[in-house]
């Protein structure tokens, strides 16, 4: 390949990754569409991390509410098979798993040091949802009422762009199956349709789960926080307004952020948590949404395909100025 060749295709690439970085950076600062607004009767799950007794009564409840098995590693498949449910992170066959964050000796529960502190993983129901946004048939639904994200597999093409897009990592495809499909915890709408609650909240016994109205839920949550540590707290269990017995017990060090409500646009299930929310494998995420960059680019940048046709000017002015050069080369 002779020197102009490769200058001009030097050159070109200089200029795709100039113009991809200009409008990845642009589109933060000036392209963002509008965030999305919590849905009219929008409902959701605080789950308090400082309650949770890892019981995984939660885990077994979803599993029986949803028809799924229970989970063993291989290193225990020999050890009482089926009998014992030790999934250890969400998968296609697990909607729901309690987690644990362990530090030095693990004394002290909810310290960050030398402690330890639960977690629940399933799906966040976000408020901007990119699972969504990337979905390209609208498998992945989120309703315009109660918020619920949901999955169609009737209309799932199996691209599993959504496993891609999710920042927390909930859907998740069974490979295992040859009919494979996306799960993923779908807040047992199934129950919901019928009057009842979710039923990972319906059997928490120290109501570490809680179901209601997001907004009446953050209130719960600033309460909490407003409250001094070692005060006794009556925690209510089951629906917040319901009328399940509750729990006493006293008030903890919380971290001062109640998690979800910012975090990639907003979430309808909320945490408190006496260790920070990164030790719990919450990630850091921005306050907008990965939708409102994506969609603000393809609603901007690629209205009228001014990105493209920028883009094939500027290659046609290099492929000018290499033949031009080439030329004068040659004379």
């Amino acid at each position: 390949m002779d020197k102009s060749r490769r200058r001009f295709l030097a050159q070109s690439a200089g200029a795709i990754c100039a113009g991809v970085a200009s409008a990845t950076g642009t589109a933060q600062a000036a392209f963002l569409r509008e965030p999305r607004e919590l849905p009219p009767n929008a409902v959701g799950m605080l789950y308090d991390s400082t309650l949770c007794i890892g019981c995984r009564a939660c885990v077994a409840a979803c599993r029986e509410a949803n028809g799924t098995t229970p989970e063993q590693p291989e290193k225990l498949a020999d050890w009482n098979p089926g009998i014992w449910d030790t999934a250890e992170d969400l998968s296609g066959n697990t909607l729901n798993v309690i987690r644990v964050y362990m530090d030095g000796t693990k004394e002290n529960k909810d310290q960050e040091a030398n402690g330890y502190a639960f977690v629940k993983r399933h799906c966040l129901h976000c408020m901007d949802p990119s699972c969504v946004s990337v979905c390209p048939v609208s498998a992945m639904r989120k309703d315009p009422d109660t918020g619920i994200v949901t999955h169609d597999p009737d209309a799932c093409i199996g691209c599993r762009y959504c496993v891609y897009g999710c920042p927390f990592s909930v859907p998740q495809y069974q490979f295992d199956n040859p009919f494979g499909q996306i799960a993923k915890c779908q807040f047992c709408n199934h129950l919901q349709a019928k009057g009842e609650i979710p039923a990972c909240c319906d059997v928490c016994p120290t109501g570490a789960s809680l179901f209601g109205r997001v907004d009446a839920l953050q209130a719960e949550a600033e309460r909490r926080l407003a409250a001094k540590p070692g005060e006794t707290y009556v925690f209510p269990r089951g629906l917040l307004g319901g009328d399940a017995p509750s729990h006493e017990a006293t008030i903890p060090e919380y971290q001062p952020h109640v998690y979800g409500v910012t975090e990639g646009g907003g979430t309808q299930i909320r945490y408190l948590s006496g260790v920070p929310h990164e030790k719990l494998g919450l990630p850091k995420l921005e306050q907008h949404s990965f939708a409102q960059v994506s969609e603000g680019i393809q609603h901007t940048l690629y209205k009228g395909m001014i990105a493209p046709l920028a883009l094939l000017g500027g290659l046609v002015v290099f492929a000018r100025r290499s033949t031009r050069g080439h030329k004068d080369d040659e004379e």
